[in-house]
């Protein structure tokens, strides 16, 4: 018996290691891992109000991975704009800040998808009776940041769906800006990601309702040098085990994204 036993630890032992993740030996060597990030995008990434600690389903997720990689995440904050720079040149290793994958952004990065998102409609919430399903946004000023793909995607939706009746587009400086302008009443809409919605309703409770779902679907990834084949086969994998251990979603259930959960991690899903 004792033999037996024995055997099966063995077996056990050379089957773990069989199924091990992999790192590049430079990160095994540095042990840790360097990603940028901009905690200004709450509920993925942000600063605690009251600690002013990082914050949010990104850090959470990111400190996740580190610890099925067994290493340590060194996070680095950066501005947007050098996101695709910090990865060229090798100032980080990866970006972890609730950054789209776009097939634009192939050349460049790739794309290890962990959750999926779309543009939402919302309105007041003393508006919501006004909006009853996404038809009555036609002919109606719908804001958005102009720094995302919203504006292209929302005229996309108003040209399928809205016929003569148009919605007319206000571009706005954020997301911010756009709930701004909703409360003043200068536009009567706004679009941002679902994935943020929830907890905005959280912070101002009775100030907003969406409308409708989302009007298509992104994916949001970890984006890593398009060079680095090992590094993001063994991010992909470890967001497989996150998933397949339960980890990942409960992870999502407290930051109320349980909704934007994917199946299985992919490489380069988005378009």
């Amino acid at each position: 018996m004792k033999r037996i036993l024995v055997a099966a630890a063995l077996f056990g032992a050379m089957t773990v290691s069989a199924v091990a993740i992999e790192l590049p030996p430079e990160i095994v060597k540095r042990g840790s891992i360097k990603i940028a990030l901009v905690p200004n995008y709450p509920p993925m990434e942000f600063r605690d109000p009251a600690t002013n600690a990082l914050s949010g389903f990104d850090i959470d997720l990111g400190e996740a991975i580190g610890r099925k990689l067994g290493v340590k995440i060194e996070w680095q904050e950066t501005s947007f704009d050098q996101f695709m720079p910090s990865i060229s040149t090798g100032r980080v290793d990866a970006i972890l800040s609730g950054f789209t994958d776009y097939a634009s952004r192939h050349d460049t990065a790739s794309f290890v998808d962990y959750l999926k998102s779309g543009p939402n409609f919302f309105v007041q919430q003393s508006r919501a009776a006004e909006f009853k399903d996404l038809a009555a946004l036609c002919g109606k000023k719908v804001g958005a940041s102009r720094r995302t793909k919203f504006p292209a995607e929302i005229a996309t939706w108003s040209e399928k769906n809205c016929g003569s009746a148009p919605i007319v587009f206000v571009g706005t400086d954020g997301s911010a800006d756009a709930r701004t302008q909703l409360k003043q009443g200068r536009i009567d809409a706004a679009v941002q990601g679902n994935e943020t919605l929830p907890y905005i309703m959280d912070l101002e409770p009775g100030a907003y309702a969406p409308v409708g779902t989302p009007i298509s679907q992104q994916f949001t990834g970890i984006a890593l040098p398009v060079k680095e084949k090992a590094l993001a086969q063994a991010m992909l994998e470890a967001v497989d085990a996150l998933i397949a251990d339960g980890s990942y979603r409960t992870l999502l259930a407290k930051w109320k994204l349980s909704d934007n959960a994917i199946e299985k991690a992919t490489i380069n899903a988005g378009q």
